[in-house]
């Protein structure tokens, strides 16, 4: 009987926890597709922090690049991010089409890094080829080659 009274005011709380507010569409909503980029940046633009750029630097704050190229502030976007995720269901197909970009990115790039790869082993191979290494084989032993030495010496 204790159990199952704990059990009843538990699952009261967690029913009064749960909101299902949904917020206001704000003035200057950013449109689902716009959102979608902005996101993709985002994602990309985090994963990068822990990598060295080309000056090899790390942990690079490269937010405010990714708000610059869309020309947001990081008000629009809070306000933005905060509605969507009150719409449950469009920010689950936001981050679906963010998801799937990102994959695509993904293997854009191991192709080409494929692509890279068969081009310098096909340039290795073929320096290999076109000047192949000769191990160093004498034909005459030493004796021979000081004999010819001092010959040439006696008729000089």
């Amino acid at each position: 009987m204790n159990k199952f009274f704990y059990i009843i005011i538990l699952s009261a709380f967690f029913g009064a926890c749960t909101s299902n507010t949904i917020l206001k569409k704000p003035k200057n909503l950013i449109p689902k597709e716009e959102m979608v980029d902005l996101l993709t940046d985002i994602f990309i633009a985090n994963g990068a922090m822990s990598v060295k750029n080309t000056n090899l630097q790390r942990n690079v704050n490269y937010f405010p690049f990714v708000f610059e190229k869309h020309k947001i502030d990081t008000t629009r976007f809070k306000e933005s991010n905060y509605y969507y995720t009150s719409r449950i269901d469009d920010y689950d197909e936001i981050l679906g089409e963010v998801d799937k970009r990102l994959k695509d990115l993904k293997h854009q790039y191991e192709n080409e890094l494929k692509i890279r790869d068969s081009i310098k082993r096909t340039k290795r191979d073929s320096l290999r080829k076109a000047t192949p290494y000769k191990k160093f084989k004498p034909n005459k032993n030493i004796q021979e080659l000081q004999e010819n030495s001092l010959k040439k010496e006696i008729i000089e």
